[in-house]
């Protein structure tokens, strides 16, 4: 019997341990939650598609997972219509069931979750069910006065065919936002959890803002 045939079986035993080890520690990693918030029209999916090109993150829009959910007719799709149109927030549940069934089935494990958590529902059933299963860093606020908002969302309204892109179901949603998601915003503010981004500007200025919050937060 030659060395090697006593070395290699020895390597084996040592090395297999380290591999099984790294794989269940690969397998258990959390995937990374950014949420992005802001009022209607603040330009929070103008900016997630900067990030999504530059860090890699998926991009999760609850309205546009909404929005695809409606047009698929499924039986949840008249009353999603019904909410969006007035401005209103879908049942949490519907909307957890779309977020969660998406990050199931993305490879890329980093995720930024525009537009939700919106209001203390969302929260609560953000907390109940998703708490232990992701690694949350941190809200995104994009910071964004009204008038700012109204003018840039009926600019887009002129080619986006979107049913909320109008006057009336703008000021729907505004009221929503102030009396439901700001509190949200509040509410992670209090725990440091709030990064808060100057939207007023343009899409470039407002990036190079959110890129030193990636930085300092070593994303």
């Amino acid at each position: 019997m030659s060395l090697s045939d006593i070395e290699e079986p020895i390597l084996m035993a040592v090395q297999s341990p380290a591999v099984g080890v790294r794989s269940d520690v690969m397998a258990s990693v959390k995937p990374l939650v950014v949420f992005v918030l802001g009022g209607p029209g603040a330009g929070k999916g103008t900016q997630c598609q900067k990030i999504v090109e530059k860090y890699g993150f998926v991009h999760l829009s609850a309205g546009d997972l909404l929005r695809e959910e409606r047009k698929s007719g499924s039986a949840d799709g008249e009353l999603i219509e019904n909410h969006i149109k007035n401005g209103q927030i879908v049942p949490v549940e519907i909307t957890l069931s779309l977020l969660e069934r998406s990050m199931t089935q993305s490879a890329t494990k980093k995720f930024l979750i525009d537009g939700f958590p919106r209001n203390e529902d969302n929260l609560s059933g953000w907390n109940n069910r998703m708490t232990d299963k992701v690694d949350f860093k941190f809200v995104l606020f994009f910071d964004c006065s009204k008038d700012t908002c109204v003018n840039r969302i009926l600019e887009r309204g002129k080619t986006s065919g979107r049913s909320d892109d109008n006057v009336e179901s703008l000021e729907k949603r505004f009221v929503t936002y102030w009396n439901q998601t700001k509190p949200i915003i509040d509410h992670y503010d209090a725990q440091g959890k709030v990064r808060k981004i100057n939207a007023e500007e343009g899409p470039d200025n407002v990036f190079s803002a959110v890129m030193q919050v990636f930085q300092e937060s070593g994303l």
